[in-house]
């Protein structure tokens, strides 16, 4: 049996169960497949990069007492490069999953009117995916979730070792719920169209402000559209949230594989998004959809379409090589081969 040591700073906890649930997942998912799978947890949110000071000691400890046969650094930056120069005696795959190769977005700061706040986070940013680079050069196996992300990576690291392998969806969780009964439960009204925006602590990469003019784009008529943002929402309540909205719209600036988007089509919520990470291509056939021009004009007219017709999308259909199952052999794959030939 492959033991395996996975190193992450997003992983749900009760006071933030609304982040890292894709990590969850995906250890979920490997120990379903049979892999032995031990999770050192990193408090980046509470502790700040304070949190990475002493992991390399952390590490060295967990190694001697599990005994891995590798390890997976499961988000990049900072962590990742430590763990990258911390072990040295066995495999390291590390997983890039978008701003730690895509970095922040300062003019979003700036729209925001919050500079300081722009500069400082651009520059951690910056620190971050020159470590994401100097991880990704060392690593045994890489895996992105998108092919954005592959091509983000320094020309100098061997594409070889590299695999797309976006994130799992636990398909018996995220189901599609009638959604006038989604509605009750969360006492929204019956009759009203619901755009659903998902955003993480007002992250300008998000692009809310274009989302609102979206929305405001779609409903010149007079229709009554609601704007509902969520944020911070466990993820057992996630499925019922989708299931009540009429339509998914993401207007970021840069993703990797975008986790809300296949969940929403795991519950047949259409979706109206930007081009941005694997979008396009995960919503390619996929009815009730649209990938259109980041504008207030043309995601207003999309949503418009989507409001009318009120029906659901058939994107269900499309995700049955997204199963945690179906994921977690991927990675098994990563793995067999990075202990094989010490990369890929």
């Amino acid at each position: 049996m492959t033991r395996v040591l996975a190193v992450t700073n997003a992983y749900p906890t009760p006071r933030t169960p609304g982040i890292g649930p894709y990590i969850e997942r995906q250890v979920s998912g490997l120990r379903q497949i049979g892999l032995e799978v031990e999770v050192l947890f990193v408090e980046r949110q509470q502790k700040g990069m304070s949190a990475y000071m002493g992991l390399g000691s952390q590490l060295r400890v967990l190694v001697r007492k599990y005994k891995p046969d590798l390890v997976h650094s499961m988000y990049g930056g900072v962590m990742a490069n430590v763990v990258t120069r911390t072990v040295r005696d066995r495999p390291v795959v590390v997983s890039f999953c978008g701003s730690d190769l895509l970095g922040e977005v300062l003019s979003g700061y700036l729209e925001l009117g919050k500079p300081l706040v722009g500069c400082y986070r651009t520059l951690v940013s910056m620190y971050g995916v020159r470590s994401s680079y100097r991880a990704a050069r060392k690593a045994s196996g890489i895996v992105v979730k998108s092919k954005n992300l592959q091509d983000a990576l320094p020309p100098d690291v061997d594409r070889n070792k590299v695999r797309i392998v976006p994130n799992g969806i636990d398909l018996e969780r995220f189901q599609p719920i009638e959604k006038k009964e989604a509605r009750r439960t969360l006492g929204w009204p019956e009759d009203s169209g619901v755009v659903l925006f998902v955003t993480a602590g007002g992250d300008p990469r998000k692009r809310l402000g274009l989302a609102r003019e979206a929305v405001a784009k779609a409903t010149t008529n007079g229709d009554v559209v609601e704007f509902r943002t969520m944020q911070g929402v466990p993820h057992e309540q996630v499925p019922v949230w989708l299931s009540a909205s009429d339509v998914l719209l993401l207007t970021s600036f840069h993703e990797g594989g975008v986790n809300i988007v296949k969940e929403a089509m795991a519950c047949n919520l259409p979706v109206v998004s930007v081009d941005v990470g694997d979008v396009r291509a995960r919503l390619c056939g996929v009815r009730q959809c649209a990938v259109v021009d980041a504008t207030p004009d043309a995601l207003g007219q999309a949503l418009r379409s989507v409001l009318l017709c009120r029906e659901r999308s058939n994107g269900r259909e499309y995700l049955q090589d997204l199963t945690l199952v179906a994921v977690a052999e991927r990675i098994k794959q990563v793995y067999a081969r990075a202990l094989e030939n010490g990369r890929l």
